[in-house]
């Protein structure tokens, strides 16, 4: 079992995120007899995924909506299927977005470093 503090460190988060998390329902860390925040491997696991959901812009709402289900247990499966697929839509499509917009970068930073290797090379005539 892992505290607060042991986990934020771990996870690269703050306790305050960590507290976040808790006040919003998205983990419920167990308890020890002080009343002291405890994690286990699997509210670690669970919080990597959540972070990750973060990542890819997933909002709060969501991630409690997720969370909400996964604690009402196996006849929410299929609602968390469609959840988790719905979000993997988005980040295909944000995928095909950056790609394009990387090739337009791209070809933008090519064509400012020739015009200012010809402007530089004018220059030197």
């Amino acid at each position: 079992m892992h505290t607060i503090g042991e986990v934020a460190h771990l996870l690269g988060i703050s306790t305050h995120t960590l507290r976040y998390y808790e006040k919003e329902k998205i983990i419920i860390p167990d308890r020890d007899e002080s009343g002291d925040r405890r994690y286990n491997d699997s509210h670690i696991r669970w919080l990597q995924f959540v972070i990750k959901l973060k990542e890819t812009q997933m909002p709060i709402s969501k991630i409690k909506k997720y969370a909400s289900l996964f604690l009402e247990g196996d006849q929410t499966t299929s609602a968390r299927l469609s959840l988790l697929e719905e979000h993997k839509h988005y980040i295909e499509q944000l995928i095909k977005t950056l790609i394009d917009v990387d090739g337009m970068l791209e070809r933008k930073i090519v064509a400012y470093k020739d015009f200012i290797s010809i402007r530089a090379a004018s220059r030197d005539l």
